[in-house]
């Protein structure tokens, strides 16, 4: 498992693996853990910590096939907005 910084999106992932002889890449968010998968319209699996929208983790399949073949890698991923109380106070004011 190696440190990296990806951001797709939103996301931004701090660790990735990769398994050449399959063409799969694994990225997480902090170290691998268990997650509820759900595949995106692209064929690849966003899997999120259990019970929750939060994104934990995102496999990449035929990732250096795609990239070969098109030059780039179409990846659908959720978007998660968060505001701060700060960001909100004045929301809360006009109240």
């Amino acid at each position: 498992m190696e440190r990296v910084s990806i951001n797709i999106g939103p996301l931004r992932f701090d660790h990735a693996d990769y398994d050449a002889d399959n063409d799969v890449l694994y990225l997480h968010v902090g170290e691998p853990q268990a997650g509820e998968g759900e595949e995106t319209p692209d064929g690849h699996v966003v899997r999120y910590a259990p019970g929750t929208n939060r994104v934990v983790g995102l496999t990449l399949l035929g990732a250096r096939r795609a990239l070969a073949n098109d030059g780039r890698l179409t990846i659908t991923v959720p978007t998660t907005v968060r505001a701060t109380g700060e960001q909100l106070a004045s929301a809360f004011a006009a109240v």
